[in-house]
Parts: C-alpha cells; structure tokens; sequence
C-alpha cells in the first residue's frame, strides 16, 4: 500500500495553480485542511451518500464522455484503476503513465497508485487513502477521492474578488443570484431546495430559456425539475441531482450541491472569454478574407494578362510572306495598330498587377502572414519573362516586316526589268529563225551571195552583242528563284524558252555561215562600203538600243548617296553623247558615199543595204529616240533626288526630336533613382514630391506624340535607317515604359512604407533613423544591401550578430526573414517591415489556437453548432468550410480540427 498520509502537512497549490489570485492559496489551504477529515460518520448517511454516489457519477462521466466512455458504479468502475487514470488524463489535459492491462490485484493496485501519485503531483495530500482501500471496493474512501480531485479540477479555481474555492463559488452564486426574489444563498445545502437559486442562475446567464416569474417557491420539485432539465438540454451540464433527494431531505449533502453549481461556474464564466476569442478569430479571419481577396484578383489579372500574352506571341511569331508588297504594307499597319491600340493597356494592366502585388505583400506582412505565392507560372518574375518573350518577337516580327517589304520591293523590280529584257530580246529574234532558215543563197547571183555572206557576218556581230542581254536575263531569272518570288514558275518558262531559242539561233547561224562560205568563192565583188556601213552601224544601233534601255531602266534607291551616283553616272553618259553623234554622222557619211558611187557609176541599188537591216532611218529614228529620253531621264532623276532630300529632312527631324527626348527619359531615370535614395522631408512629403515628379513626366507625354507622329511619316515614305541618331523609336518606347514603371514602383514604395508606419505606429523619427541607417551602409546607392552591409548596419542598431556560433545563428534567422527568396540583397521595405516587426505585437497561431479552445469548452476539437453559436455567420460558415475533421483519440461526430485551421492562417502547415 502505498503510504499517503501526512497529517501535519496542510493543503499547497502546485504551479498550476497560480492564477487564484492574491491570498487564493490561503484559503484554498484551510478549506481543504477542514476537508482532510471530510465527516466519515454523516457519509456513512444513505440519503448523503446516494446524493454523492449520483453527483460524482454524473460529475466523473460529464469529463469520460470526452474519451468516449462512462461509470455505472463508481464503487465497482475504479477498482482497476484503469477508468481512474483516463478521468485524470481528461480533467488535466495530461499524459499519465502507461497503465498495466493485467486482471490481477498487483496490476489494479499499481494503476490506482499511478492516479493517486498523480493527484498528488498536484499538490494534494490525500490523508487515509490508499490503493489497497480503492481495490477493494471501499465506498467512503473513494468517494473521498472522488471529491478531492472534484475540490482540486473544478472548485480549487474558482476566485472571486481574492476569495477562492468553496468561498469563492459561494460569493459568485450570491452575486449572480441576487435580483432575484424568494431567493438568498448562504451555503450549499438548504439554500437550494427549493430550486429557485439554480433557476436564477440559468435566468441570469441565459433569460431566453426560463421563465423565472411563473417559479413558485412552494413547488419546489417543479424548480429543481426545471432547472435540471435546461441545463442538461441547453448548457451541457449533466443531470447530477435527483429532485425528490433534496426535497426530502432535511439538509442536502453539500459536497453534491457544491460539484452541481461548480458546472454552472465554469459554463457561464466563460462567456466573457468567448466573446473576446471570437472577437479575435473576427479579426484574424476578416484580415484572411480580404486577403484572399486579393489574392483572387490577383490571380484573375495575372491569368487575363497571360492569355493576352499566349495569343499575341504567335501572331508576332508568324513568318509567313505575302506574294505582294501590297499584303505585306497591310501586315505593317495592323502591326503599327496593335503598338498604338492594343499593347498600351496591357503595359498598365502589368504595371498595376506589380503595384497590387507588392500591396498584397505588405499586408500580409503586416498581419504577420506568410508571404503570397502565386499558382505555379503567374509569378510576377513568370510574367515579366513572358513579357521579355512578347517584346523579342515584337522586335523580331517588325524586323522581318521591314526585311519582307524590301525584299519584294527588290523582286518586283527584278521582275520588271525581266520582262522589260524578255520583251526586247523576244522581239529582236522575231523572225531569225525563218530568216536563218531560208536557203536564198541556192538562187541568188554572185554579188547576192557576197552580200548575203556579209549580211550574215553581221548577224552573227549582232547576236554575239546580244549575249550580254541573254546572259543578263538568266541572271534575272536566277536571283528570282533564290529570292523566292511567287511567279517564278512563269519566269523560268518564259527564261527557258528564251535560253532554247538562243541555242537554237547559235547552230543554225553555224549551219547557215558553212553553206554561205561553201559559196564564197564564186562571189568576187563586195560593196566594201556596205559592208563597211553595215559593220560600224550594227554595234552602234546596239548601243543606242542600250542606250534607251537603260534610259528606260526602272531605279530603287533608299538615300540621297545613291541618288546622285545615279545623277553622276547619268551625266557621264550624257558627256559621251557629242562622241555618239560624231560616229552617226560618219556611218551616215558611209552610206551617202556608197550612194554617191552607185548614182555616179549608173548602179541600180535595191533601195536598201544587202548587208544590213540597220537603215539610216532607223538609226536616226533611234538617235533621236534617246535625244527626247535623256531629258525624261534628267526629269525622273531630279524628282528621285527631290524625294530623297524630303527623305533627308525626315531623318534629321526625327533625329533632332530622338536626340532630345531619349537623353531627357535617361536623365529622368536617373533621377528617380537618386530620390529614392535620398528620400528627404516625411514620407508624405516624398510621396507628394513623387506624385508631382510623375506629372512632369506625364506632361512631357506630348513630346514622345510628336516623334510618334515623325517615325509615322519615316514609316510611311519607306525610310528603314537614319544615321543621324542612335535612338530607335523602339528605343524611346522601351525607355518611356520603363520610366513611368520606376516612377509607379517608388510611389508603391514609399506608399508601402506609410502603410508599415501606420499600421506598425512608427514614428518619422524613426523611419528618417531607419532610412539613414540603410543609406550609410548603402554605399552603391543600388536601393539594396548585401549580406555584409545588412550584418553591418545591425550591428550599429545594437544587435548581437557578430561573427561567432550564437551570431551568426540568429543573423541567418534575421536573413530568413527579411529575405526568404534567398535573392542575397535585402531591400529598404523588407528591412522597414524586420524593425517595425521587431517593435510590434501582433496576432500569433497560438492565440488564435487558444481562442478556439476557449469557445470549444477546453476541447481539442469544436463542432460546427458551437462556431455558429459563437461567430457571425459568414465567418462561421468561413471557417467550417476550411476545418479538416478531427482525428484524435477523443473525437466526437462533428468534430473539426481547429489547431491545424489555426497554424494553417499564419503559414505554419499547410491547410
């Protein structure tokens, strides 16, 4: 038997036991000291003892219902011991010792002792009470533990106005029940007969669920009924008394009466801590739900930016050519309409979607939440690489535009020219092959075949000049393949026909000169001066012939460089013509004096040279052909340098605009970022100067209009460089979005840091000492500090980092939090949001846990009735929904897991 007895020693509270109040452990003390002898003969009353072998019972199986089980005889129920360590483990929220699981009188007496060196681990000296007496059955010893450990759990606490326990539980009782008539509470057995005292209690707590004033004193079992029933249906307080025993008996026990009113102690002075835990889970849940709110829009933009960006980004990326310049100028204005309409608000949707996000971040932060991530690739680092995807095949796409159009500017002049030398080549060998086919020379006489020999010399002089241009067209021909153009079919059919032709040509001009000079020996007299005109006149009609082609030749030129090496070349040419004209006055000369000598020798000429088909009238019909296209050609080329020049002016319009604009947006970009360096006055002050800052540079909007509207006229006359400036109207764009993004940011910056100041109730002084700490440490102005600097600059703010174990632990503590991306720079907000948090108090998981305890009634779970009886409906119902069931050993139906709920809401697991 395990000894308890200690007979000298009076009652002391254990640590638990602290919270009584001042002189709460005195009184305690001697009430239980007079318990120690706790009147053996009255229990020995049957009317007493059945009172308290019902009210313990009720009492004991209140407290096992938890962990899923109850007594029938408290007498029979303890003997094992086993149902005596589980009450203990219940009413204390406590782990005793494993219990042993044998049926023998060792194994029982064992357990017992376990519970009573528990009880007495708490501070409490059970006098004449051992385990061998519990064992066995004894009903007076174990209805003395029973009602030691009732005074210790649940009437030992009670304080009221530094009186506590029995006198405490007295003193409420008489409070609360003191408005009320007929009743007057002056102990805990015959001031509760008639059962108006527990009635006035329900009433005074809970007015909705009695009717105090239809009570009558003399029907003292009604009350009793009365009052048992509604707070066993409505308070959780389990029936304890029965009516008739305390109306029949003389003096009610009051060990029974004390433990029954001790549950409406504890049921009703909860009420306060209820309301003050649900004010606080109000608070906490209506700072999660505006955050989440947030985060939900959040997503939503972040989401609707994205889409934008996946269905811009293969349009920009489409390569596909247009046949025609005309498709291809179409593909530029839809381009120019998507850089002026469409792309312009989703620079402010993503612009805004930062801002909302660095927002949201500092409120989390500021309720002490975990940081927001959002869903896997709406990261604002994910959207700005979308966004760097977008500008790439924007650029890309306007380059290949550009590329494409003079491409097929190139193509359709290539093209052109092809026909123009088709057409001509085609026609000159209209008819030579029937002509190199005919067989003339079998009948012709012999001056006939003299002349047809020198007529055919002077074919094959002309075809072998014309192998320039045929030469000249395959060429064509060739680069219009490689170029790609849409009718290349049609060129190489025309191309090869005229390459077939030309052979064709080359073997029957071999057959037909064999055959003529087969004849030649029979010819013996030449007219040496038509042969002569007709050698000088072939090649110079095939100049003039040249001549006007390229007079008529098509020209492209991009600058005014290439225009007036056109106009140079044009007047070389024209400075040859003096020349030209002196050879066709000698070649007409010749023709003349062969006249002269036919007429002076009484020749009869045919009327035309037998050695050529080149006339005189040919000859000055085509020299005075080029007379009238040299000045076209003059006229052409000073309305292309005209062009070019207007082209010029352009340039440097542009030019001087650029050279303005883009050294002001670089300035400006610099002095942004001074000022958010230098950051003088209050934080309204910069704010305010900031807002001014950005309407200056709103207001210089005009100015990137106008060279909007000069890159519109560049564009529109084909301009495609300009090396009077380095700026690009890309360039200025880019710079412009970045200037009014920084200058956005640092407004969001310094509106985040009054946002901090306020809600942290930061003094200026202390945000002017917290900026000038940032900047000394600072030292490449870059609006962050590395490791080293930030160690520094706590260093000098009185924190213990240095360079040893304990330092550099809670230095890597104070990184974890100020910068748990692990960017290695810590920024002036994260470092605002570390010292305001180190000076600040805020809501914690485990005053949240508490709270929920509180409304629970010290449960480890809570039912979804309980939260809608103590929180507003919607966060009730906010709440219900989130809370996973709850597993533990004591689960009930219903029950939900509110500690995970609550550790979930500060990021401590997952929900």
């Amino acid at each position: 038997m395990v000894d308890y007895h200690a007979a000298n020693q009076s009652y002391q509270y254990g640590p638990s036991s602290a919270g009584n109040g001042a002189g709460g452990g005195g009184s305690m003390g001697d009430y239980m000291a007079q318990e120690d002898d706790w009147d053996r003969d009255l229990l020995l009353d049957p009317a007493w003892e059945k009172q308290q072998r019902k009210t313990f019972t009720a009492w004991c199986n209140s407290h096992l219902r938890k962990a899923g089980t109850q007594i029938e005889n408290i007498d029979e129920d303890f003997r094992d011991g086993l149902k005596l360590m589980l009450l203990l483990e219940v009413i204390s929220g406590e782990r005793l010792p494993k219990p042993e699981r044998g049926k023998m009188r060792v194994h029982k007496i064992n357990n017992v002792n376990k519970a009573l060196d528990f009880i007495a681990s708490k501070g409490v000296k059970l006098v004449s009470i051992g385990a061998e007496e519990i064992v066995d059955g004894n009903a007076k010893m174990t209805l003395g533990m029973i009602w030691t450990i009732i005074l210790r759990f649940a009437i030992q606490d009670i304080s009221v106005e530094e009186t506590s326990a029995k006198e405490g539980l007295l003193l409420w009782c008489q409070r609360k029940t003191a408005p009320y008539k007929n009743v007057n509470v002056q102990n805990f057995h015959i001031s509760w007969k008639d059962g108006l005292a527990f009635n006035a209690l329900i009433h005074r707590h809970r007015p909705e669920l009695i009717e105090y004033d239809k009570l009558r004193k003399d029907d003292p079992v009604t009350n009793l009924n009365n009052a048992f029933e509604v707070a066993e249906k409505y308070l959780d307080i389990p029936k304890m008394l029965d009516a008739e025993d305390i109306v029949n008996t003389a003096r009610p026990d009051e060990k029974a009466i004390m433990t029954y009113v001790s549950s409406f102690y504890h049921a009703f002075s909860g009420a306060q801590k209820a309301e003050t835990a649900a004010n606080r889970i109000c608070k906490v849940l209506a700072v999660n739900q505006e955050n989440e709110h947030l985060m939900e829009d959040y997503e939503r933009l972040a989401s609707d930016l994205l889409e934008w960006i996946r269905r811009t980004i293969p349009w920009l990326e489409d390569r596909v050519p247009q046949k025609t310049i005309q498709e291809m100028q179409q593909k530029l204005e839809d381009f120019r309409d998507y850089r002026r309409v469409h792309k312009p608000p989703k620079v402010q949707e993503k612009c805004q979607l930062e801002i909302n996000f660095n927002t949201l971040q500092t409120k989390l932060r500021l309720s002490n939440r975990p940081a927001f991530m959002p869903s896997e690739g709406r990261m604002v680092s994910d959207i700005n690489n979308c966004w760097q995807h977008l500008e790439q095949a924007e650029k890309g796409y306007e380059e290949w535009l550009l590329n494409e159009i003079r491409r097929l500017e190139r193509l359709d002049h290539l093209a052109e020219k092809f026909r123009q030398k088709a057409s001509i080549h085609e026609a000159w060998t209209d008819g030579k092959e029937a002509m190199l086919k005919h067989r003339d020379y079998e009948t012709a006489t012999l001056s006939d075949i003299k002349a047809l020999i020198r007529k055919h010399e002077a074919f094959e002089s002309d075809l072998a000049a014309h192998q320039d241009r045929v030469e000249q067209i395959a060429a064509i021909a060739q680069e219009l393949n490689e170029l790609d153009y849409y009718d290349s079919h049609n060129v190489n059919t025309r191309c090869q026909k005229i390459c077939d032709q030309w052979d064709a040509l080359g073997s029957l001009t071999h057959s037909r000169r064999e055959a003529l000079e087969k004849t030649e020996k029979q010819l013996e007299t030449i007219d040496q001066l038509h042969l002569e005109y007709a050698k000088r006149a072939a090649p110079f009609n095939n100049w003039m012939e040249s001549a006007m082609e390229d007079l008529q030749d098509m020209f492209i030129v991009h600058t005014i460089e290439e225009i007036e090496g056109l106009i140079s070349a044009h007047n070389q040419f024209k400075s040859t013509l003096p020349d030209a004209d002196r050879e066709r006055e000698a070649i007409l000369a010749i023709h003349k004096e062969a006249q002269r000598i036919a007429e002076s020798n009484h020749i009869k000429l045919s009327g035309s040279n037998p050695y050529t088909t080149v006339t005189p009238q040919i000859i000055n019909s085509k020299w005075e052909k080029v007379q009238q296209l040299v000045p076209k050609r003059d006229h052409a080329l000073l309305e292309e340098q005209s062009k070019q020049q207007s082209n010029e002016h352009l340039r440097r319009q542009f030019a001087s605009q650029a050279n303005i604009v883009g050294p002001w947006i670089q300035t400006k970009m610099e002095e942004i970022g001074r000022i958010s360096i230098e950051m003088n006055g209050t934080l309204e002050d910069q704010l305010s100067h900031l807002k001014q800052y950005e309407r200056s540079i709103v207001d210089y909007k005009p100015n990137l209009d106008l060279l909007e509207q000069q890159h519109q006229l560049i564009q529109e006359a084909l301009i495609f460089d300009n090396k009077h400036t380095n700026y690009t109207m890309e360039h200025i764009r880019v710079g412009w979005e970045q200037l009014l993004t920084t200058i956005a940011r640092t407004i969001n910056e310094v509106e985040n840091q009054i946002l901090t100041r306020d809600a942290k109730g930061i003094s200026q002084e202390q945000m002017q000492e917290f900026r000038a700490s940032f900047n000394h440490f600072d030292k490449d102005h870059g609006g962050a500090l590395g490791p080293e600097e930030f160690k520094a600059c706590l260093i000098s703010l009185g924190y213990d980092v240095e360079n040893d174990r304990q330092g550099d632990a809670e230095f890597n503590r104070i990184m974890s939090v100020v910068d748990p991306n692990h960017s290695g720079l810590v920024t002036f907000q994260a470092f605002i949001d570390f010292m305001s948090r180190e000076t600040t108090d805020t809501d914690t998981a485990d005053q949240v846990i508490a709270s929920f305890k509180v409304l629970a009634g010290d449960k480890n779970f809570i039912t979804a009735e309980e939260l809608r009886r103590e929180l507003p409906p919607d966060q009730a119902e906010y709440c219900i929904a989130r809370m996973a069931p709850y597993q533990g050993p004591d689960a009930a139906p219903g029950a939900l897991d509110y500690k995970s709920f609550s550790t979930a809401l500060y990021g401590e697991s997952d929900l």
